[in-house]
């Protein structure tokens, strides 16, 4: 079975490895970009299966991506999971066209289960 690909998007590199280290071991192939215009490379060329994507980025923000992300038809159907340390932030995150919100610091005991309710074979 091929295993689901995870983009995870996060200027953070403690950030990155903590999350590529969890969902490695839970079996997930992941992928990175530190910056929104790499995430969109990214997505474009991986297709990934889900998107964890962090709002606050030196470039583009992740709502910003998000939107690019959307608007074309080789990634819309891509679940945007929002990955953020903004507290009081979910709802207008949801409303804004994420898939989901995991809030950091990630819990490492439920990050993959969480990951893999957003992918759509879920």
């Amino acid at each position: 079975m091929t295993p689901l690909v995870v983009l995870i998007v996060d200027d953070d590199a403690r950030n990155r490895k903590l999350a590529r280290d969890v969902l490695g071991l839970a079996g997930f192939e992941t992928c990175e970009a530190t910056s929104g215009e790499r995430a969109i490379a990214v997505a474009f060329e991986r297709l990934p299966d889900v998107i964890l994507m962090d709002i606050r980025l030196p470039d583009l923000d992740g709502n910003e991506v998000l939107r690019h992300l959307k608007a074309d038809l080789a990634t819309a159907r891509i679940p945007v999971v929002a990955l953020t340390a903004l507290t009081g932030a979910r709802e207008a995150l949801l409303e804004a066209g994420f898939s989901g919100y995991i809030e950091k610091p990630i819990d490492v005991r439920e990050f993959a289960a969480d990951v893999r309710r957003h992918c759509p074979a879920g």
